[in-house]
């Protein structure tokens, strides 16, 4: 990436880390008695401009589509500002992927085109001229045929596999697992050719992220060992091993033995029960993911800013979401606030 480009695309990620909203603000959104209240006070906010178009009656969904509309502005700007870059670009996929595995759950819960469609906004394809894709995904008549659209594409064979294990097991998050490996073998490809130590800490530890709950959740539904190797992308030779040795135990308890002596140990959970282990895991991964982004702030003009502010607006836009639902779903604010990602008193 050129230089002068890098140094202006960090100035750019440290005047929006300035803006990114604080807990108290999001705290101020959470006690919105409903969503008329809560549109009125993110008007109040730097995203005023990406939910003027939200039509009344509010509903959840119409603001979430909005400021994902948003966050694909803001990454678009960020990836085109630092020239031509295959992490950003990586991590860009998010939203065609996200869509995808919308469309690919819909058509297996039996849902209609329609219905599908309400979840879906398309402004991130159609920054890049992507839209096709997705469209022929939507408007396949099941399963099945949805799969064969995707036949051509670069990660098509990926999808034929979740398909298939979908239909031998029947659990719907094998499609999230599936395309989350699109996602990161991406991810991974790109950061070879990154020597900024800063930016690929961070990019690694979204892949570790990835692996180790794949082989946690591959445990969970009893897959056989090579179905869970076929889920791994390639890692260091220290992170296979580890790895290996989570997918030769007998439980998903001892699995997560197996992270008590690495630089995750502080994560593992102690719940018994699995499914709550496994959440509780994956938030506090989630939360490390998140301070670290933070930290990356640290050196001024490093590759690792960029990357910290496209996960950090991530993550806000996440929280954002969360909270128009719960005000639509009339949750109280402490549970709302209890499960967004937000630095930690």
């Amino acid at each position: 990436m050129g230089g002068s480009k890098n140094v202006y695309a960090s100035v750019k990620a440290y005047s929006k880390r300035g803006k990114l909203l604080t807990k108290a603000d999001f705290q101020t959104l959470a006690e919105s008695r409903d969503l008329e209240e809560l549109m009125t006070r993110i008007k109040n906010t730097v995203y005023a401009d990406s939910v003027a178009d939200v039509q009344k009656p509010y509903t959840s969904q119409s603001i979430e589509s909005s400021l994902r509309s948003k966050l694909a502005d803001i990454h678009y700007s960020i990836a085109k500002t630092s020239g031509n870059s295959g992490i950003l670009d990586a991590y860009y996929m998010k939203f065609i992927i996200s869509n995808l595995k919308l469309i690919l759950k819909g058509k297996v819960l039996g849902k209609s085109q329609e219905e599908i469609e309400t979840h879906v906004n398309l402004h991130a394809e159609e920054l890049i001229k992507q839209r096709d894709i997705v469209i022929k995904a939507l408007v396949s008549k099941d399963l099945e045929e949805a799969v064969a659209s995707l036949n051509s594409v670069q990660f098509g064979e990926e999808i034929a596999k979740a398909a298939a294990l979908y239909n031998e097991k029947k659990n719907v998050q094998i499609f999230d697992t599936y395309f989350d490996k699109i996602l990161y073998q991406h991810l991974a490809g790109a950061m070879k050719n990154y020597s900024d130590k800063e930016a690929t800490k961070l990019v690694s530890m979204d892949i570790d992220f990835y692996n180790i709950l794949s082989v946690i959740r591959g445990k969970f539904w009893g897959l056989q060992e090579e179905q869970i190797q076929d889920l791994i992308i390639g890692t260091s030779p220290p992170a296979r091993e580890l790895l290996g040795r989570m997918m030769a135990v007998a439980t998903v308890r001892d699995a997560f033995n197996e992270l008590s002596s690495t630089k995750y140990k502080d994560l593992v959970p102690q719940v018994e029960n699995e499914l709550d282990a496994i959440a509780e895991f994956e938030r506090a991964f989630e939360m490390a993911i998140y301070s670290s982004s933070l930290r990356s702030f640290t050196k001024m003009f490093s590759f690792a800013t960029i990357v910290g502010i496209t996960k950090l607006t991530s993550f806000e836009v996440r929280n954002l979401a969360a909270i128009a639902f719960a005000v639509e779903q009339k949750i109280p604010t402490e549970i709302t606030m209890s499960k967004l990602i937000l630095e930690e008193e």
